[in-house]
Parts: structure tokens; C-alpha cells; sequence
């Protein structure tokens, strides 16, 4: 077993979460699939939306464009959608449609694709007008449709989105700005928060904007009242990452003891490891200290 290590945000499986509470209204209308293979060699679709029934329409905003099978490419709010990821998620477009047991069983006017990022790709937008000549059309606040290809294709702006319809996608962000925007958000959460989908969302947007929900104690109590169980998960975890490393920085640890460290979720006996770990002088003294406190 590797040594764990601290990962930066993971803002796609969060994006995953949060598509689906955007469209959860609807939800019994599709089935969504996350990181789709495509083929046997490592090529994914970042999300993948298909319809139940193909000509039942989605009345949601950012889904009223699609039909049966849907294509979703999701850039973080750190990330730019480039002319090279537009042919990226087109070709997957072609290559999903293609990957089939019977030819032409997916039609290409039955494909969507959906872009999703922060910025304004000006550079691609650019592109696609002058160098393609599609035109692209603002059909509300944050959606746009570019018009002129067989498979009907949007971008989405967070940024832009309205706060009205798209409280979640919209603030999947790592600068929020408006106190009363985090106010509604915890707002939200409180209604939602034995949801796995809404957790999900909300645990990356607080982590990814720390010092805005911090800002405001009365804000920063309430959150903390509502998400203490998972800032309690989080707390157990950093206590367990700071046992193994000390432990890797004393030599190898057998996975056994790996594995009970980790399954180890009593915060008080987590600390009391801590110590033990930062006077051991070898990984056989930590064991044999928390196997005499037993």
C-alpha cells in the first residue's frame, strides 16, 4: 500500500454531484454515467447523460438541448476550454457513436455535446465564428448554443449562470464573493444536507473558499453546526495522515498496520497515536505501544 497522500481539490467528481442536483427534478428521465470509457484504451467522457425516453424533453435550462445520448466536458474554474479540448470532445462525439455492436445504431442527430467551464474561451469562440463559421447564440444568462454543426452543442458559463435556477453549478467556483451568495448556499445545504449529492458539492465549494465562509462567524457556526459530521471525518483523516507519516519517515509500515490506522475513527485514541508515532524510534515501537494500550 502507497504512502496516502494530500490531494489538491477534486472539482470533477463535485461537477458529477452537482449536474445531478441541477437536474434532479428530471432525474427519473435519465441515467448518468461518470468518467464513460470509450473503447478498451483510456479515453473518457468526463460525464455521460442518457435519456430514458428520447422524445421526452428536458425542461431544465441547461438541459432543454439534449437528446438521447448527452456528452459533457467539465473544465475547473482553474482550467481554460481550448480549440484542442473542443476536437478533443468532438471526436469522442464521433468516437462514442462509432463504439457500437451494430452499426449506426446511435444516430449522430441523437448525440449532444455540453461544455461547461468558468471563462469565456474567447480564443475558441473566436475560432469556431471566423475560422468555422458557426454562430453562437445566447439563449440566457450563462447558456449559449453554437449553431451550424450536426450535433447541437452548448457552452455553459458558471459564472454566468442565473442564482435562480442554477444556485449550485453557478457557485462550483473557487472565488466566491458575495456574502449573501454564501449565505443562500448554507441556507440550501440545510434542506439537502443528508443528501450525498448536495455534501458532496458543498464540501468542495467551502473548501475551495475557506476564508469567504470564515469571513462571517455567525455564517462560519452555522455551516460548521450543519457539515460536523463530515469536519469531523476530515479531522479523523488528518490525525490518520499525520500518524503515517511520521511512521514512513521511521521506515516501511506493514499494511496491516496501515489498514488498522486507517479504519481507526476515535479521534481521542487518533491523538493519543500521534504521540506515540513522534517518540517512537521505529515503526515495531509504535506497534507494540498502542497494542499495551489496548
Amino acid at each position: 500500500m502507497d504512502k496516502p497522500r494530500t490531494h489538491a481539490l477534486q472539482w470533477h467528481p463535485a461537477f458529477y454531484a452537482d449536474i445531478q442536483i441541477e437536474l434532479e427534478e428530471e432525474a427519473g428521465l435519465l441515467v448518468f454515467e461518470n468518467e464513460h470509457q470509450l473503447g478498451t484504451k483510456p479515453k473518457e467522457i468526463d460525464v455521460l447523460i442518457v435519456k430514458k425516453e428520447a422524445e421526452v424533453p428536458i425542461r431544465k435550462n441547461i438541459g432543454r438541448i439534449f437528446r438521447k445520448h448527452n456528452i459533457v466536458e467539465y473544465k475547473s474554474p482553474t482550467d481554460y476550454l481550448s480549440i484542442d479540448d473542443f476536437y478533443k470532445v468532438y471526436g469522442y462525439a464521433c468516437f462514442y457513436k462509432a463504439d457500437t455492436a451494430r452499426a449506426d445504431s446511435i444516430k449522430i442527430h441523437d448525440i449532444t455535446i455540453t461544455f461547461v467551464c468558468h471563462r469565456y474561451p474567447r480564443s475558441l469562440i473566436r475560432y469556431l465564428t471566423d475560422e468555422i463559421g458557426y454562430q453562437i447564440t445566447r439563449v440566457e444568462d450563462g447558456i449559449y448554443y453554437i449553431i451550424g454543426d450536426k450535433i447541437p452543442i452548448q457552452l455553459i458559463l458558471t459564472k454566468e449562470l442565473s442564482e435562480n435556477h442554477n444556485l449550485w453549478l453557478k457557485n462550483l467556483t473557487d472565488n466566491l464573493e458575495d456574502p449573501e451568495m454564501v449565505n443562500r448556499l448554507i441556507e440550501q445545504y440545510a434542506k439537502h444536507k443528508e443528501n450525498s449529492l448536495y455534501k458532496s458539492v458543498m464540501n468542495l465549494i467551502v473548501r475551495a473558499n475557506q476564508e469567504k465562509f470564515k469571513e462571517v462567524k455567525a455564517m462560519c457556526e452555522a455551516l460548521e453546526e450543519l457539515m460536523k459530521d463530515e469536519l469531523e471525518a476530515k479531522k479523523v483523516e488528518g490525525i490518520t495522515e499525520t500518524i503515517l507519516d511520521l511512521l514512513f519517515e521511521l521506515g516501511s509500515v506493514p499494511e496491516l498496520l496501515q489498514s488498522e490506522i486507517m479504519k481507526q475513527k476515535n479521534p481521542e485514541i487518533l491523538k493519543q497515536w500521534v504521540k506515540y508515532a513522534a517518540r517512537a524510534d521505529t515503526v515495531e515501537a509504535f506497534e507494540q505501544k498502542i497494542r499495551k494500550a489496548e
